[in-house]
């Protein structure tokens, strides 16, 4: 398969994402003044899985920039793209089967630091993401930006009470997230096939 091909499905898969993700955040979740509770992270987690770090990063920030453009629920903070963005990284890193090494040469020789792993598992992988991304960037630092968006409640006010909503994320998300770690198993699979048939063919 030919270079431009593989760019061309991997825009469209990052746009089919970006508009299931949108969708499920602005349509299909319950959204009340600082609160939310959906299944709008699938898609990041999916893009995460197959592609890793930077598609995950991509479709989880512009989905949440262009859904507030688009179809504002409320104010916006930058903030909120920023923590978006971080989650993508989180789960990309943790989720993606494929190992992440960073090489840097250096005057003593060579750096490398790699996060390597035979297998992507519930526990660590799974549960370092759910507590990442709901518990640090969504309740503590995303608090932050609603407390200043609405500024009706102290922080400590506003993360009491949006500790229900993660109370109900956390436990939805360790289900669901192990699911689509096999169902994006096998799409990045298929992927990954057509991939090779089409450098075989090349050559």
């Amino acid at each position: 398969m030919k270079k431009g091909k593989m760019t061309a499905r991997y825009i469209a898969v990052a746009a089919l994402l970006i508009a299931a993700e949108i969708v499920l955040n602005r349509f299909c979740s319950i959204n009340a003044q600082g609160l939310k509770i959906g299944f709008s992270f699938v898609p990041p987690i999916l893009a995460a899985i197959m592609y890793g770090p930077g598609m995950s990063a991509a479709v989880w920030a512009l989905s949440d920039l262009l859904g507030a453009i688009l179809f504002p629920i409320g104010p916006y903070h930058p903030g909120f793209t920023l923590c978006a963005a971080l989650m993508g990284v989180t789960a990309g890193l943790l989720l993606n089967p494929n190992p992440v090494s960073i090489k840097r040469e250096s005057g003593r020789g060579e750096f490398i630091f790699s996060i390597s792993r035979k297998k992507v598992r519930i526990f660590p992988n799974v549960v370092a993401v759910v507590l990442v991304n709901c518990l640090f960037l969504g309740l503590v630092v995303n608090t932050v930006w609603v407390g200043m968006l609405y500024g009706s409640k102290t922080y400590p006010e506003w993360f009491m009470l949006r500790l229900g909503e993660y109370a109900v994320l956390v436990p939805v998300e360790l289900v669901v997230i192990p699911a689509l770690l096999k169902l994006g198993g096998a799409l990045g699979k298929q992927l990954r096939t057509e991939r090779s048939k089409g450098s075989e063919n090349e050559s």
